[in-house]
């Protein structure tokens, strides 16, 4: 536990907010609540996980009690003190520490979510609360509900070799940087902090 925190400190740079997303078809509970409990061993204070099927929202349960059971046994954290945030708003139990936020998302939390937002901004202009000068990007970012109180993600960690983020938050992730990993299944420590390592070492130039 005190190496993760000296390797979170040691970097240049530290994401605010890791997005993992897996583009294969058979996500793995167990790597996946080992990315997590990493994010939050070296600092990282929000994490969304995200699959283009949709399978760990649906049994975001099943994902939670490995998360659990992987902070007890790898941190030894009392994982009484925080409530799990998801992007529909439900609240799935006692997890994580009080350092850390983790959203579990799925497609509909992407361009559906836009959609949505759309439509809502339509309404406040019908009703005459809103007129159409007043949407802009703060807007609309106000207007979005999948990462409400989020941050847009840092760094995207992608695992499995579809060259795409199959619809991960696609309004979000404008100056996100996004590293390639084979997989996810297996994935040790290591790999995961040279990810970090590769990002804390970019030169982010912001289109110039």
């Amino acid at each position: 536990r005190q190496r993760w925190r000296a390797d979170g400190r040691a970097l240049r740079k530290l994401p605010v907010h890791v997005g993992l997303v897996v583009t294969e078809e058979e996500p793995s509970y167990a790597d996946m609540a080992s990315l997590v409990v990493w994010c939050m061993a070296v600092g990282i204070s929000y994490v969304s996980v995200y699959d283009h099927n949709g399978i760990f929202k649906r049994n975001n349960s099943r994902l939670m009690d490995e998360i659990l059971k992987q902070q007890q046994e790898l941190l030894g954290l009392d994982c009484s003190k925080y409530t799990v945030e998801f992007a529909n708003h439900d609240k799935a139990g006692q997890v994580l520490n009080c350092q850390s936020t983790l959203k579990v998302l799925s497609p509909e939390d992407g361009k559906a979510d836009i959609v949505k937002a759309a439509q809502n901004f339509c309404q406040l202009v019908a009703q005459q609360q809103r007129t159409h000068s007043d949407l802009d990007v703060n807007m609309l970012d106000n207007l979005l509900s999948s990462t409400n109180g989020f941050p847009d993600p840092d760094l995207v960690l992608k695992f499995g070799p579809v060259d795409s983020t199959l619809g991960f938050l696609p309004w979000h992730i404008r100056l996100t940087e996004i590293i390639s990993l084979p997989s996810h299944l297996n994935i040790s420590y290591e790999d995961f902090f040279s990810a970090l390592h590769h990002y804390a070492a970019c030169e982010q130039r912001w289109g110039k």
